[in-house]
């Protein structure tokens, strides 16, 4: 189909008549652009007062034609032709410069993000007849430089043979150094912070991401922090930084755009058609992770409940690839939309998934109602994700529950028994890590797991203190302890990884947050935990702060 890309409003029909005949041109593969070619394109651009462009294949058949303004042109979609690391697109840009200029900015970054073949820009002379044509190409290796540009020449004497010269660039371009360590399996990735927040916030939570990105085995090739006045509604970062992105993403070869602020659907189609690359946020690598590491029932059901609600409303983005059916009647059988079957499909397995939810929560009942007829006190261990939580639990009861130094190496529920002397003892709970900007689906799916914290007497909130942003993070758990109603819940502060401050900073935290410390890898540290559970649950002793000195004794 013969369409003209671009704004063709206001043309008369023979002049849009004329720009569809540049279909018929056809250029010899050993030619850039042929005199008669150069010499339309040039007239017409001067008639109408714009750029005009055609991307013309190796085989030398034009593929589009495209009007611009007279600053500029605007690429069409060109996801049909394409591109691998290392090869070029197969076509070639060949537009016109309305005041005989050379290749500026906007052209050197379409030619590197777009993989082109050759930008070439012919000068159009105030007799609408071309001038000098000035052409660039991409380099090999991703720290070349950018674009490498060729001497200008008038167009009636360009001796580039273009057939010969692709073959070589190609070949060259195979056997550059690539960034890539073959032995490395990861999916390179390039973080992408787009905020209104203050630096440093916006730079912790980036950093954040990066934990985040590395749990989840991505190998964090760059980073890319944008404070803009106004969010781009369509790309969410402006359009100029978001061609830099696709321009870098390619030196680096990149696989994955990863953003740190969730994006809709309609955004992350955008971005992904703009950079021809997978597009993630944040909240899909936190499902992402959680669907990794769940072991448990519980947690596999939960995980794919909040991963099937998160990814329903984004089906619709999808429906530029999808064709109606024929046949049917009222809209199903056979007459429904690839679309709306996979609706369907996703709310029954929504719907399926709820119910089996409900019967595990049943039993998970049945085994709170026979914990709290023992009468003995419910302690649950909160906090934010990689805190130490599981290393404390493991330390204190002498278990071996799953605890890695990385964010959300716990997503199932444990439980463990604690004694005290004077044969006391107490459970001990161990939840999933809270995080900022924790999913709301992935709340609503683990809400029956989090329900059990309303049966605690206590929550230990721990807290890592050698983190930069532990006051926020601090802040984080309280946000989402209230959004759980659990905000009644008395708490205990335990400043964990009190080994990586110096004593005195440990001693002023634990009286302005009325809190113990201690290092969950050191069980010399606990006694003042211990001390404080007993005053909380018993009222035995007093509930003092503080750092600990020997161990507590074996029960």
């Amino acid at each position: 189909m013969n369409t003209v890309h671009g704004n063709t409003q206001g043309l008369k029909a023979s002049q849009l008549d004329a720009l569809k005949r540049l279909y018929r041109r056809r250029v010899p593969p050993s030619e850039v652009v042929t005199a008669e070619l150069a010499r339309t394109l040039c007239e017409l651009s001067r008639e109408l007062g714009r750029q005009i462009a055609v991307l013309i294949d190796r085989k030398g058949d034009v593929r589009f034609v495209i009007l611009g303004n007279d600053r500029r042109i605007q690429f069409p979609d060109l996801s049909a032709h394409r591109v691998g690391h290392r090869r070029l697109r197969g076509l070639r840009c060949v537009h016109t410069h309305l005041r005989e200029e050379p290749l500026n900015d906007d052209d050197l970054t379409d030619l590197a993000g777009l993989r082109l073949d050759l930008m070439a820009a012919i000068g159009v002379g105030p007799d609408g007849l071309p001038r000098r044509i000035h052409m660039a190409h991409v380099q090999p290796g991703a720290d070349t430089g950018g674009p490498n540009r060729l001497p200008p020449v008038d167009v009636h004497h360009n001796d580039l043979v273009f057939d010969v010269f692709i073959d070589e660039l190609e070949a060259r371009l195979s056997r550059a150094p690539s960034g890539r360590d073959v032995k490395d399996p990861r999916e390179r990735a390039i973080l992408v912070s787009v905020s209104t927040e203050t630096r440093d916030q916006a730079e912790d939570s980036l950093a954040e991401l990066a934990a985040l990105a590395h749990a989840n085995e991505l190998l964090v090739v760059d980073q890319v922090l944008q404070r803009p006045r106004r969010i781009d509604p369509r790309y969410l970062m402006g359009r100029g930084k978001l061609e830099e992105l696709t321009v870098r993403a390619m030196q680096l070869e990149a696989d994955v755009i990863l953003f740190d602020q969730e994006l809709s659907p309609s955004q992350m189609e955008a971005v992904a058609a703009a950079t021809e690359l997978k597009v993630i946020d944040r909240t899909q690598l936190i499902l992402d992770i959680f669907a990794r590491r769940a072991h448990s029932a519980d947690g596999k059901v939960q995980v794919e409940l909040a991963q099937q609600r998160y990814r329903l409303p984004r089906l619709g983005a999808r429906q530029s690839a999808l064709s109606r059916l024929t046949g049917g009647i009222g809209g199903r059988g056979p007459g429904e939309t690839r679309l709306e079957i996979d609706l369907r499909r996703a709310r029954d397995r929504i719907r399926r998934l709820e119910k089996q939810l409900d019967g595990l929560a049943r039993g998970r009942a049945e085994r709170r109602k026979r914990r709290l007829g023992r009468d003995v006190p419910i302690v649950s261990v909160v906090g934010y994700t990689n805190a130490g939580k599981s290393t404390l639990l493991n330390a204190l009861t002498q278990s071996d529950t799953v605890a890695e130094d990385r964010l959300f190496a716990t997503l199932d529920t444990a439980t463990r028994r604690l004694r005290f002397p004077a044969e006391r003892e107490i459970l001990i709970t161990d939840t999933v890590g809270f995080i900022r900007r924790l999913p709301p689906d992935l709340v609503k799916a683990f809400q029956a797991t989090l329900d059990e914290l309303a049966d605690a007497d206590l929550l230990l909130h721990v807290v890592d203190i050698s983190h930069p942003q532990f006051e926020e993070q601090i802040r984080a758990v309280n946000i989402i302890l209230t959004d759980l109603g659990l905000a009644h819940i008395p708490q205990l502060m335990v400043l964990n990884k009190v080994d990586r401050v110096d004593v005195d900073t440990a001693w002023a935290l634990c009286r302005r947050f009325e809190a113990v410390a201690v290092s969950a890898i050191d069980r010399g540290t606990f006694p003042p935990l211990m001390h404080a559970l007993e005053a909380r649950l018993w009222g035995m002793g007093h509930d003092v702060g503080g750092i600990g000195g020997d161990p507590w004794p074996e029960s």
